[in-house]
């Protein structure tokens, strides 16, 4: 019998490995072919699928040629997932002529534009107001003189950014008094692209509405304070209280409507107030969160996200099940005590800095052996790259490292501050020995 084909549309190279396990459980649990479509492939992506297809998801007729390129195999293809940012819409677009089910596409420019998703916004302005969720101001900018006419018109303070690009690149919070000009300049890499304004929120605190289809839960970002509010980790499960549960999710639903989000991932960054009644949408998403979330989710809740969407996507997911953390967990982005140049050549032979910060962190905090244990590291990339000690974007952390908390004798986020703390200081103790090539 002629196997299935599970079509992948793109993803983000810092995904491979989750790609790669979406694949081997299609194979395993439903004999699939997999089918990978992305510009530019390289070697890895031919080990990650079984045929792949270069086409660049951001061309206009992306959706056509793709459609022609799968004609004929258009009966075998049973299940599409789409996994990148580039390809929320014009991936959908190629499902849906090839009759997969999937998540509207009509709506789904809003899940990478981040100014078509205020104007989706401000057409429900009023509804938004009534379930008090703040509209922020915006406009879309391209010169030097519309920034200090947004900037006259919010002396409070504002935030400029992308009007499409992940991972932090290019948010600056501009404060009363700052230099417009070098603000305008650190956004010029992205002009072409559309660069937003948007009148600042004026809440602290930050969370995430994630998920797939109708299983849900909340996960609470850390971000750096300062002009660059860089996230510095997530952590999970999110320590909220009933009214504070109920805005986030009345929030993160809102955000699902205006993408056209139904049955597939989400991750919706929220904003809250202190008296947890208001928030905002800082940006939705329709793929899975970054920074390991969906681990996080198995190791505190014990579900497996990555294989539940290939069932889904396949039409044989299972009943939802209820979400009862047994533990916490976390993801901390890792960075350096000083301005530097580093890679992790620059280690000596044996060393491990980060197993050495778990360890002094958790006799700092009193924990007994094996109540805060380690479940992933890596570094953010092999090169030897100049780092700020004040990270502008996540491109300014050398690693990142998961860590469970095994009990409740420590609060997860008081672990974060003080694992980043003892990383450092480990970092520049292993720095300071000589190096030893292997």
């Amino acid at each position: 019998m002629t196997r299935p084909i599970l079509l992948i549309v793109d993803y983000n190279l810092s995904r491979i490995d989750e790609v790669r396990d979406l694949g081997d459980y299609a194979r395993e649990r439903h004999g699939a072919t997999v089918v990978l479509v992305r510009s530019e492939p390289t070697e890895a992506d031919r080990y990650l699928a079984d045929e792949v297809i270069d086409l660049d998801p951001l061309r206009d007729d992306f959706s056509e040629i793709g459609a022609k390129l799968l004609d004929d195999r258009r009966e075998r293809i049973k299940a599409g997932i789409v996994f990148s940012d580039n390809a929320v819409r014009s991936g959908a677009e190629l499902l849906e002529r090839l009759g997969v089910p999937v998540d509207c596409s009509h709506l789904a420019e809003g899940a990478f534009s981040k100014y078509r998703y205020r104007l989706g916004e401000a057409r429900v302005a009023e509804l938004l107001a009534a379930q008090r969720v703040m509209v922020p101001a915006f406009a879309e900018i391209a010169s030097l003189d519309q920034l200090r006419d947004f900037a006259r018109a919010h002396p409070e303070g504002f935030v400029v950014k992308p009007a499409a690009e992940g991972n932090n690149r290019g948010v600056v919070v501009v404060r009363p008094g700052d230099d417009l000009t070098a603000a305008f300049g650190e956004v010029l890499p992205y002009l072409e692209g559309g660069v937003v304004c948007e009148e600042f929120i004026p809440y602290r605190r930050e969370f995430s509405f994630d998920g797939l289809g109708s299983l849900t839960f909340l996960t609470e970002k850390m971000s750096a304070p300062g002009r660059y509010p860089v996230e510095i980790a997530q952590v999970l499960p999110a320590v909220v209280t009933d009214q504070e549960r109920a805005t986030l999710e009345r929030t993160g639903r809102q955000a699902n409507w205006l993408v056209g989000q139904c049955d597939g991932p989400f991750h919706n960054e929220i904003k809250l107030s202190d008296d947890g009644r208001y928030a905002a949408v800082v940006e939705p998403n329709r793929r899975p969160g970054g920074m390991k979330i969906w681990s996080l989710a198995r190791w505190v809740y014990g579900v497996d996200l990555h294989r539940r969407w290939v069932d889904a996507a396949f039409g044989t997911a299972t009943e939802t099940p209820s979400l009862v953390p047994g533990r916490s967990a976390a993801t901390v982005l890792l960075g350096v005590g000083s301005d530097r140049w580093f890679g992790p050549d620059d280690l000596p032979v044996g060393a491990d800095p980060f197993t050495d910060a778990v360890q002094a962190t958790g006799e700092r905090l009193g924990l007994v052996d094996g109540e805060l244990t380690v479940t992933e590291f890596s570094w953010l990339s092999r090169e030897r790259r100049h780092l700020h000690a004040v990270a502008r974007d996540n491109a300014d952390f050398a690693a990142q490292g998961c860590v469970v908390l095994h009990g409740g004798s420590a609060d997860i986020r008081s672990v974060v501050h003080m694992l980043r703390e003892a990383w450092v200081d480990a970092l520049d103790g292993v720095l300071a020995t000589p190096v030893e090539r292997s």
